[in-house]
């Protein structure tokens, strides 16, 4: 069975919990980093999509972009209790750019 997980602030990711997600929560960028890491080496029951909380990801983006080359697991970027920052959207974009070839948002 896949799952998804869910990366971030502990106030961010108490909803997430309610969905039935798996949630952890980090309170910086290295703790961020490391979670990250740790939950894509999984091989036996993956994640197949982890939700990475914007501001979280910001000073990590080079090690996050390295996991958009390989199809699983996706890493979605999502807003922190504070609102967006732009990463998310950003990234949607480039997605849609390499997909169709031209940014049709």
């Amino acid at each position: 069975m896949y799952r998804i997980a869910v990366i971030g602030g502990a106030d961010s990711v108490i909803g997430f919990k309610a969905l039935g997600l798996d949630c952890f929560a980090v309170s910086d960028a290295q703790s961020a980093r490391r979670k990250l890491h740790e939950l894509a080496r999984i091989e036996e029951d993956p994640y197949v999509i982890i939700y990475l909380e914007e501001n979280l990801a910001e000073p990590i983006m080079d090690e996050v972009r390295k996991y958009s080359a390989q199809p699983s697991p996706a890493i979605i970027l999502i807003p922190g209790r504070d609102g967006p920052i732009g990463l998310g959207q950003s990234a949607l974009v480039s997605a849609v750019e390499k997909a169709v070839g031209s940014n049709i948002l």
